[in-house]
């Protein structure tokens, strides 16, 4: 089963994210990015969804230190934002994401990208 991080500050955003991969996914949370990037360098997920407002390391600076680390560097990273303000999706991209996503979710549009990134659709 494939392993995916969520790392996200908000309790309900979290909680939803992991109701909707449970199933398919063994998923692993981090309510920060410092401890974002100690659970990636510990677990080695095959993707993580990164909030990029984040407390102690926001989700922008995780991204660099998580795609400089030579483990690390392949693992894909969806940033995750409510600011979606034009040049964020490029902005995420420059810090090392290999895809963005908005809030509120659209729970068709995560899926796709997680199908293009790991391969499958657990949903079917």
């Amino acid at each position: 089963m494939k392993k995916i991080l969520v790392i996200e500050d908000v309790d309900f955003n979290r909680d939803l994210l992991v109701q909707l991969l449970e199933d398919g996914y063994e998923v692993l949370t981090a309510a920060d990015g410092a401890a974002g990037i100690e659970m990636a360098e510990r677990e080695h997920p095959d993707l993580i969804l990164m909030d990029l407002s984040l407390p102690l390391i926001d989700g922008w600076e995780a991204t660099r230190r998580i795609k400089t680390s030579g483990e690390l560097r392949g693992v894909p990273v969806i940033a995750l934002t409510a600011h979606a303000m034009q040049g964020d999706a490029e902005k995420a991209r420059e810090c090392g994401c290999d895809d963005y996503l908005s809030k509120p979710l659209d729970e068709d549009l995560l899926f796709e990208k997680l199908q293009r990134f790991l391969g499958e659709n657990p949903k079917g």
